[in-house]
């Protein structure tokens, strides 16, 4: 079910499979910023990544001499979530373990996630409690789709990345099952724009760690419009569409990466795992902004 929230000048949708967000639309121009999943292309706009980020090798994971499988990304934007929370200019979207997670991760745990539009910022904001006796392992991040370019009329070419501090930036580069192979290749040397190009993507996402920045823009040359994405305390960043000339761009702030070619597959030892205590909460929050 696909739920609202509106102001004076936007509209947000958030369905509540995955509770996955479908629009971001600045109603004066009747502007969509979100990816409208083209079937043909790529069939989502801004899934939820938990309790894993990316690719695992083999598709499966060890915990406690224990085999357990899970796909790409995990499966909570698979996953039907419960709306708990309805305001104005909030929305508050719920998923817990259950016998079919089980299966798969073998662990309690609440997972909310919260939208709040305030004026021309949205928030999202993801909320782990561990339910469990013994220590969560998990990772999470958002994949959220921008169509680019904006108007038409204009080339994707025309846009660009902007980071709020200068970066050098190695892509940290995926084998054809989706694993980090162990070579990086320099994007940008001392600067802060990295120009788009389809070409990227020939060879999957461009994935970074521990950016110098937290703040990023996509925008353009030949328009003023951008959208101001913040990511504080994501320590991983993708940035991805499917190759060819796909009429968008994924900016994915990531609390977690995929697994390494050949590692030993034991959850503990991933990286970008995070630990959670027993009755804790992790809490982290992203936020777009139209300019």
């Amino acid at each position: 079910m696909l739920y609202y929230l509106q102001n004076y000048n936007f509209k947000v949708g958030v369905e509540s499979k995955g509770a996955e967000l479908q629009h971001f639309i600045k109603l004066d121009e009747g502007l969509e910023f979100i990816w409208q999943a083209d079937p043909k292309i790529w069939g989502s706009h801004a899934p939820n990544l938990f309790p894993i980020v990316g690719e695992l090798p083999e598709g499966t994971y060890t915990y406690e001499d224990e085999i357990f499988a899970l796909k790409r990304h995990g499966f909570a934007r698979h996953k039907e979530f419960k709306l708990i929370e309805e305001e104005e200019d909030k929305l508050v979207f719920e998923l817990e373990d259950d016998e079919e997670t089980h299966q798969v991760y073998p662990f309690k745990f609440r997972l909310l996630i919260a939208y709040k539009l305030e004026n021309n910022k949205l928030s999202v904001t993801y909320q782990v409690l561990n339910r469990d006796k013994k220590g969560l392992y998990f990772s999470i991040g958002g994949h959220p789709g921008f169509n680019v370019p904006f108007y038409a009329g204009e080339q994707y070419e025309d846009y660009f990345i902007e980071f709020e501090k200068e970066e050098t930036l190695h892509r940290y580069l995926l084998t054809d099952e989706g694993l980090q192979s162990g070579d990086t290749e320099k994007v940008l040397e001392h600067d802060r724009v990295l120009p788009l190009k389809h070409s990227y993507f020939a060879k999957d996402a461009l994935v970074f760690k521990n950016l110098n920045s937290d703040k990023l823009s996509l925008g353009s040359r030949t328009n003023q419009r951008r959208i101001e994405m913040t990511f504080p305390g994501f320590p991983f960043l993708g940035i991805w569409a499917k190759p060819g000339p796909s009429p968008y761009v994924c900016i994915e702030p990531w609390c977690g990466i995929a697994g390494r070619d050949g590692e030993s597959g034991e959850l503990d030892k991933k990286e970008g795992i995070n630990l959670l205590s027993p009755m804790h909460v992790f809490e982290r929050t992203y936020t777009l902004e139209i300019l």
